[in-house]
């Protein structure tokens, strides 16, 4: 257990850059851009100001949440990278024959990695998320000061929508690393064999394997068919009605209803099939990594 821990831990130290560094990078010039926009007008004070004070809480509601989204995109496209680069890295910088002197197996190698995708990285994007909140919440309360309209009252309506915000975001994580566990795996496995060329190839296999169902079993063309839709099936999240009918009302946002709505409406059978998937490309990648070294 230690083994795999300093493995998973290594992979922070080689890739801290887009694990930790970057978001980090990322909030800052965020949160400089929105005070610089206060400080050199470009944004009226007055104006936020009294914008806060007709309907605080469902501008910081949804500035949380547009954070949240966001945070979570940029987890998304990370990984993929993450995989694509991660998975070549020991072959890349000659570190194969230190990796294979170890106790260590290549299955538990590359196990390491895919499991630090799925914990270290969206570890720190969600603790850069929840600072998003606290700095978003800053900028608020001191345009509101600006403006006069500040009251001590708006500390704990802010508090309670943060720990709603907060925990819908971390549903949110947890369910698409989920969903796309079986894509994250599959990035990682080609990216074994042929390093960095394994995003755009992963990318080309779901249109040729389209393309041959077009051509064996016909159709209209070859984005229409069963291969197909269900590419397209996989690549979107579950849909959650909550937030649609949540943002035509002005009821107050609960993570609790949102978190409930997502998970009822995952498909749990695909999760399924999608992380045993997972394990067997992973498992098939470290025996040609293991095959291919020993030769």
């Amino acid at each position: 257990m230690k083994a795999f821990t300093a493995l998973v831990h290594r992979e922070l130290i080689e890739h801290r850059g887009a694990f930790l560094i970057g978001p980090l990078i990322l909030v800052g010039v965020l949160f400089g851009a929105t005070v610089l926009a206060f400080t050199v007008g470009r944004v009226d004070a007055r104006f936020s100001g009294a914008l806060f004070t007709v309907a605080p809480l469902r501008v910081y509601e949804i500035g949380f949440l547009a954070f949240g989204l966001g945070w979570s995109l940029y987890m998304i496209a990370v990984l993929f990278f993450y995989c694509a680069d991660g998975f070549a890295a020991d072959k890349r910088n000659n570190a194969m024959l230190f990796w294979k002197s170890m106790p260590v197996s290549d299955f538990r190698v590359l196990l390491s990695k895919l499991v630090a995708g799925l914990t270290v990285l969206p570890g720190t994007i969600y603790a850069v998320a929840l600072l998003s909140g606290v700095l978003l919440y800053g900028v608020a309360y001191v345009t509101m000061l600006i403006n006069g309209t500040a009251s001590v009252a708006t500390l704990g309506s802010i508090a309670i929508i943060y720990a709603n915000v907060a925990l819908a975001i971390i549903v949110t994580l947890v369910c698409g690393l989920l969903w796309y566990l079986p894509a994250m795996a599959l990035v990682g496995a080609i990216a074994t064999a042929v390093g960095r060329w394994a995003i755009p190839i992963s990318l080309l296999l779901p249109a040729i394997a389209s393309t041959l169902e077009w051509v064996t079993l016909g159709g209209l063309h070859p984005f229409s068919t069963h291969t197909w839709r269900f590419i397209e099936y996989r690549g979107a999240l579950p849909s959650t009605p909550y937030v649609e009918n949540w943002f035509m009302t002005d009821q107050p946002f609960s993570g609790v209803a949102f978190a409930t709505d997502l998970i009822a409406n995952m498909d749990w059978t695909q999760v399924g099939i999608g992380m045993v998937f997972a394990v067997v490309v992973i498992y098939l990648a470290s025996e040609y990594r293991r095959r291919t070294n020993d030769n």
